[in-house]
């Protein structure tokens, strides 16, 4: 499972990874220059595979890229910070 898996979707303030039709999700609110992680979900059939973990990173490489500072409210990506 590679990086190119995970696409960001600006207009919806997303990351996903579409896995056979199903979504994986990282959602983000973003408030000038800080970016706020709100929401991991990965649907129950998908789970234990590390989609989550990879949507995070990404997510997280992509705000260090822009020079935004973090902030977590879903606890999923609070454990990386």
């Amino acid at each position: 499972m590679s990086d190119s898996m995970v696409v960001h979707h600006p207009e919806r303030y997303c990351f996903t990874i579409d896995t056979e039709g199903i979504e994986s999700i990282l959602q983000y609110q973003l408030h000038g220059q800080r970016v706020d992680f709100t929401r991991t979900y990965v649907p129950a059939e998908l789970r234990g595979k590390g989609l989550a973990e990879k949507l995070v990173r990404h997510g997280l490489a992509w705000a260090k890229n822009k020079q935004f500072s973090v902030k977590a409210s879903c606890w999923y990506m609070s454990k990386f910070l």
